[in-house]
């Protein structure tokens, strides 16, 4: 097998919980795989005359809390010298995280980021899936009031969410006579320029809100995410509980439609969210759970992505 340079763009190591992290989980096989990791964060990417590159630090994972890495000394590298480059930074999905895709797409393919930078920067979480409108629940993108005003008539409850939000933050659901719209209102127009997400509230979350992990377009895995009691928001950074699962036929259905599209953009690792057979999200830019699908007795996709990074950069 040959040994790959891996560098792996993503927010500091040090505070990172080990626990669930899906960076960790690809780190972790990587290393195991003889490849040689090096980490860095987005703000020491940079480009100099066409060359992109980043402070990187060779850097040794173990599964210990509290003592999960040991990091080189700092060094600016060219990142075209590596062979694979994980794009694994959180959002929120800003000006800064869409300029680290532009840079990133003049090393790819030669170096291969996953997931390909182009396509990332082209389908944030919650508009790629607005391409797919009949496997939706009703979905209004829209920071007009009256607009809004009108969809809630129609379908009663709903959610609000930021459009290039992550991990459940500022989601709220609303119900159809909420004395508390305006304000929501108000914040949400001040808080975000952009335009935001209004969805139809979809009551049966309280049974869970599916995460489900494709790996070059093939679902292999999923993990259910139950939410908290008094609470509609099913990520475990929010106190979501993680059940074992199986992909119910409308759910195979989504990933069959899904496939040609992610294999075509290069989304080599994706995570898709369903809530009672409704795809809400498709997640492409660090999708999470596969850590949890493992300790649930599910397949280690961690194994599955290095085997498809190995096949296309052999």
């Amino acid at each position: 097998m040959k040994h790959l340079s891996v560098a792996v763009q993503m927010d500091p190591i040090e505070a990172i919980n080990i626990t669930g992290d899906s960076t960790f989980a690809l780190m972790l096989e990587a290393q195991a795989r003889g490849h040689a990791l090096f980490y860095y964060t987005p703000h020491t990417l940079s480009m100099r005359d066409g060359i992109v590159s980043a402070v990187v630090r060779s850097v040794v994972v173990r599964d210990v809390k509290g003592d999960h890495c040991t990091l080189g000394e700092p060094e600016r590298r060219d990142l075209s010298t590596m062979n694979v480059v994980l794009l694994r930074q959180d959002p929120p999905f800003d000006l800064s995280y869409i300029t680290t895709t532009h840079l990133l797409e003049r090393i790819h393919p030669k170096t291969l980021v996953v997931n390909n930078p182009a396509s990332v920067r082209d389908a944030p979480e919650k508009i790629f899936v607005t391409e797919f409108p009949d496997l939706m629940p009703p979905t209004l993108i829209s920071r007009d009031r009256d607009e809004i005003e009108s969809f809630r008539k129609e379908h009663g409850d709903v959610v609000m969410k930021p459009l290039y939000g992550n991990g459940g933050a500022a989601v709220f659901k609303v119900a159809e006579k909420d004395p508390n719209f305006g304000s929501l209102f108000d914040l949400f127009s001040v808080t975000f320029r952009e335009q935001w997400v209004i969805q139809k509230f979809l009551p049966k979350v309280v049974d869970g809100d599916k995460r489900i992990i494709l790996v070059d377009g093939d679902a292999l895995g999923a993990v259910n995410r139950v939410p908290a009691e008094n609470d509609i928001r099913a990520n475990m950074v929010r106190g979501g509980a993680a059940r074992e699962t199986d992909l119910t036929p409308r759910e195979r259905e989504i990933c069959a439609r899904l496939r040609p599209f992610l294999k075509e953009r290069g989304l080599i690792f994706t995570g898709i969210d369903v809530i009672d057979g409704n795809l809400t999200e498709i997640n492409v830019t660090s999708p999470t759970g596969l850590r949890a699908i493992k300790r649930l007795g599910g397949p280690d996709l961690a194994a599955s992505l290095w085997d498809v990074i190995e096949k296309k950069t052999s």
